[in-house]
């Protein structure tokens, strides 16, 4: 039997997500992903899995779309707005890469850049996440 792991419909779209930060010689940066489906540039995150705890569900999000092993650190912040006529509540958490993985696209996620946050704030499409990152900072 396969199980649907999926939201029911008509509830509310729950999401995850993080601020991915890692340290270079030149300072820290944080991971930008493109969506193809999209064509933008966001913060990596996704919906939660039936009964998936928020926590985990970022964790798990946001290793599969930058293919990197990262570890959980405090919460960074929420956002919430409507997809087609449906509420939909992103949390998201600060994350520090541990192992960098060798990133291959795929349809979801195609491209992957680590970019200072003042250059991210550039890139991201979205104003909330704009301004989740510029909070962020200090």
């Amino acid at each position: 039997m396969v199980k649907d792991d999926k939201q029911p419909e008509g509830e509310i779209i729950q999401a995850a997500g993080g601020i991915v930060w890692r340290k270079t010689d030149g300072g820290k940066e944080i991971a930008v992903v493109h969506r193809p489906n999209y064509d933008d540039w966001s913060l990596p995150k996704g919906k939660l899995k039936r009964g998936e705890e928020w926590q985990a569900g970022a964790l798990r999000e946001v290793e599969e779309e930058i293919q990197c092993t990262v570890s959980v650190s405090k919460f960074a912040g929420c956002c919430a707005y409507e997809v087609g006529g449906v509420p939909k509540v992103v949390l998201f958490w600060h994350m520090q890469l541990l192992e960098e993985g060798e990133f291959r696209g795929n349809k979801e996620i195609d491209r992957l850049v680590w970019l200072s946050p003042e250059r991210a704030m550039e890139l991201l499409d979205y104003e909330f996440e704009r301004n989740l990152v510029e909070s962020n900072q200090g």
